[in-house]
């Protein structure tokens, strides 16, 4: 089969790309290893707290990361149409503008903040907002919180009195302050790309969709990509799929520069390891990996002020009755209600820590179960100095790839989590927490100096879900894609996910994920003349 343009990976970019370019007449092929996104945990926003398994989640594990106590790290990443939209906690933040005008200062030209922030409004639907930093008319669902808990509320409050202002739109004018997030969702149920680009296009008679369909190499001809081999169902038959136009990886952080690698891009020393014939020596492919660490405080409440999972099953079906006959009550929260936007180091211009409320135990990923109520405040250092790898395991497409975000490797990300960690606990001890907290359970009262403090995030920090950076765009030696996210010396092949960002987000890198697709298909489309016709055949 011959299709205009095939895409590797039905994750957020994907969908989105697979929805725009096919919207124009063209002929698409999106491949997704995973499932369709029938899960029905998927569709309701508490849902994603389940949402660990095989059947939607690649479940990585990172290489021991040797400042973190030489952990080999849980690493989730969507396995399923919408990829981690559909499956993340749905919070819909962009970032600073000054993230955007650093990518393009560093040699990514047109994506300033000015440049990227049509791309925002085109994709957005916003259900409160309409103004020059939102659009209402776009696919993606966004909204706010149906149901939040009074202590979300009372954080909030604990924020200000903590010298923190209010701010009621962290996507606006102002990144820096405390508030109740937007969420992609809309009337009690999630907006994943899958759901608001994907769902609508399947009526376009030019797209295809595979799922359970793994893209194992890209095929290379003469200097350009001229199709993919992939396998459905882990069938040791391979399929092939030819592209007239281009081919687009979609396939995340991890999977972008693993699918590069494994079809000969890449740097040359590295696939000679593993017996893969060089078609372009790339050296930053899989170089200039970047996440965002979390660090996090718990607490026990002195009431029954949180949610809680382990001794409330009535209470349990009760919400689900709730959320089915009325779309309101727990069962349409994202957990994460509020959150901030912060300066850490008082020395900073900008916020360089993000905060997460959750008024839940979520301690080690959700995967340690503690009985009762309490609460966490997350924190995360927004823009870290840390950089790490993507490597092969080996040359089989099936074998997970080696991952090293090499967390903490540069010492200004340890001092900032530490100061991360102080700015948490000032916040909860003011005075609108006090009545609903009862005792600090980690890292407990006895942790009070610098290198305590230390030795409790090496023990207990974990990753935010935010990979980017591993196939960088940009002009320098070490960019994997120019500007138009062309990958260098090949032509038809561009790749389009968060691997492209240069630097790491000030935020939650879904909304950003989808706003560099929205800007890719018009770049797509532009080359194609804006006038692209054609049948698979």
């Amino acid at each position: 089969m011959t299709y205009d343009y095939i895409i590797a990976g039905g994750g957020a970019a994907g969908c989105v790309l697979a929805a725009r370019l096919s919207d124009s007449g063209a002929t698409v092929l999106l491949l997704e290893a995973g499932y369709p996104d029938n899960h029905p945990f998927i569709h309701v926003p508490a849902g994603f707290t389940k949402l660990s398994g095989p059947r939607v989640n690649w479940g990585f594990r990172t290489v021991p990361q040797k400042h973190l106590n030489n952990r080999d790290m849980w690493y989730p990443q969507g396995k399923t149409l919408g990829g981690g939209s559909s499956i993340n906690a749905m919070i819909y933040t962009r970032g600073h503008r000054t993230d955007y005008d650093r990518w393009a200062a560093g040699g990514a030209h047109g994506w300033s903040y000015d440049d990227v922030l049509p791309y925002f409004r085109k994709a957005e639907s916003n259900a409160r907002f309409s103004n020059e930093y939102h659009g209402v008319d776009g696919p993606l669902a966004v909204s706010d919180a149906i149901s939040p808990l009074k202590i979300s509320a009372a954080f909030i409050k604990a924020a200000q009195e903590a010298g923190i202002p209010y701010n009621p739109d962290f996507n606006g004018a102002e990144q820096e302050g405390v508030g109740y997030h937007q969420t992609t969702t809309r009337d009690g149920r999630r907006g994943s790309s899958a759901v608001s680009y994907l769902r609508p296009a399947r009526k376009n008679k030019g797209l295809t969709v595979i799922t359970r369909a793994q893209v194992g190499r890209l095929i290379l001809e003469n200097g350009r990509a001229v199709g993919v081999e992939y396998r459905v169902d882990g069938s040791t038959s391979i399929e092939r799929a030819h592209a007239g136009r281009e081919i687009v990886v979609t396939s995340g952080a991890i999977g972008s520069p693993k699918l590069l690698m494994l079809s000969g891009i890449g740097p040359a020393e590295h696939l000679g390891k593993h017996g893969i014939p060089v078609v372009a020596d790339i050296k930053g492919v899989g170089e200039n990996l970047q996440d965002h660490l979390d660090c996090y405080t718990v607490y026990d409440c002195s009431g029954p002020h949180s949610y809680y999972g382990v001794d409330q099953h009535i209470r349990q079906a009760w919400w689900v009755l709730q959320y089915l006959l009325f779309r309101n009550g727990p069962v349409t929260t994202n957990i994460v209600e509020a959150g901030a936007f912060v300066k850490a180091d008082p020395t900073s211009e900008i916020p360089d820590t993000q905060l997460h409320f959750l008024p839940a135990y979520v301690v080690d990923h959700g995967l340690m179960r503690i009985p009762g109520y309490g609460v966490c405040l997350y924190t995360n250092l927004l823009r870290p100095k840390s950089r790490g790898t993507v490597r092969l395991a080996s040359a089989d497409p099936t074998t997970a790839p080696l991952i090293d975000p090499n967390y903490l490797s540069h010492p200004d990300d340890m001092r900032m989590a530490v100061a991360g960690l102080k700015l948490a606990r000032e916040v909860m001890a003011a005075p609108s927490m006090r009545p609903y907290l009862k005792t600090e359970r980690m890292p407990g009262p006895q942790m009070k100096t610098d290198q305590e403090l230390e030795a409790y995030v090496r023990q207990w920090a974990k990753t935010d879900y935010h990979p980017v950076g591993s196939c960088k765009m940009g002009t320098d030696d070490l960019a994997v894609v120019d500007p138009e996210l062309r990958v260098r010396g090949i032509e038809g092949l561009r790749v389009c996910d968060s691997s492209v960002m240069p630097l790491e987000i000030s935020a939650n890198t879904n909304a950003p994920t989808i706003m560099i697709a929205e800007k890719a298909s018009d770049l797509i489309l532009a080359a194609a003349g804006h006038s692209v016709k054609g049948t698979a055949r």
